[in-house]
């Protein structure tokens, strides 16, 4: 019997080695991919300013003291105005700018957000910008893809996979969605939707995110104790399909860094109160070291 369950347990082992090595060559793969996604013409790594628009007219151009400041090499030195009005920004360019809009000459026109969806981008030169809103406030977001940031990216450094740290939670949906204020590095809170509570363990451990949603995912903003002690100091981010059977995969090797963990110019959300958690998920993406 001894070496009928021996036999059996080598077995077992044997096959749970190329399951796992298949699941480690998965999340290296998604981490590649991830990295590409970064370092690609229009990643994050090519983010080189977030001007912020006030009511009335803001200027762009190359002139000193311009709203929107870009290179001399990139525009005139007046090379159109912003007017920011009603909750919505026209502009309106200088004749001879050489400014495209969506790939064509640019004209009078009030712009989308990267609220409405796909924002209208802008082209001057190699450079690219196009309007952000967050709450009730407008900016511009100008992206460079020969931004030394980018020149010097050699990947994010990350943890080892750990099969273990891929765990299967528990989903409890709330009766109502409820909607949370979520805070931002910018010091103002974004309603975002939060359809109910996921429970799970680590290391034995029992604890509870509280996930929101975005599109067809649901997305989770958390700190743990390796916050600031080897992760991202502000939180890191991680996303899941939605629930099947109440159940849903919560997956931390593929616990990612936000985007402020790269640039000074992203408008990231912060881990709520309720998803800070006393435990360490020594799994996903380290630090990168900007700040």
């Amino acid at each position: 019997m001894r070496k009928l369950i021996g036999a059996s347990l080598i077995l077992l082992a044997s096959l749970a080695a190329p399951a796992q090595d298949t699941y480690r060559a998965s999340v290296d793969a998604w981490h590649a991919a991830r990295e590409a996604r970064l370092a690609a013409e229009d990643g994050w790594l090519t983010l080189i300013g977030r001007d912020w628009l006030k009511p009335g007219v803001n200027t762009l151009g190359s002139a000193p003291g311009s709203t929107v400041l870009l290179p001399a090499w990139a525009l005139p030195a007046k090379a159109g105005e912003f007017l920011q009005e009603n909750g919505a920004v026209r502009f309106k360019p200088t004749p001879g700018s050489g400014l495209l809009l969506n790939g064509n000459p640019v004209t009078e026109t009030q712009l989308k957000s990267d609220a409405d969806g796909k924002p209208d981008t802008f082209q001057a030169g190699r450079v690219r910008f196009y309007l952000i809103r967050r709450g009730d406030r407008f900016a511009v977001r100008v992206k460079d893809p020969e931004n030394p940031a980018r020149k010097a990216f050699h990947g994010v450094p990350r943890y080892p996979v750990d099969p273990a740290l891929r765990v299967v939670a528990d989903y409890t949906p709330y009766a109502t969605p409820e909607v949370r204020a979520i805070p931002t590095v910018l010091g103002t809170t974004e309603p975002m939707t939060a359809p109910g509570l996921l429970r799970f363990k680590v290391g034995g451990q029992e604890r509870t995110l509280e996930p929101l949603l975005e599109g067809t995912e649901l997305f989770l903003i958390f700190r743990d104790t390796t916050s600031a002690k080897g992760t991202y100091p502000a939180g890191r981010f991680l996303y899941a399909e939605l629930p099947k059977d109440g159940k849903v995969v919560l997956d931390f090797n593929k616990a990612e860094n936000p985007p402020c963990a790269f640039t000074l110019f992203a408008t990231c959300p912060l881990p709520p109160k309720q998803n800070q958690l006393d435990i360490p998920i020594r799994a996903g993406e380290k630090d990168p070291g900007l700040h």
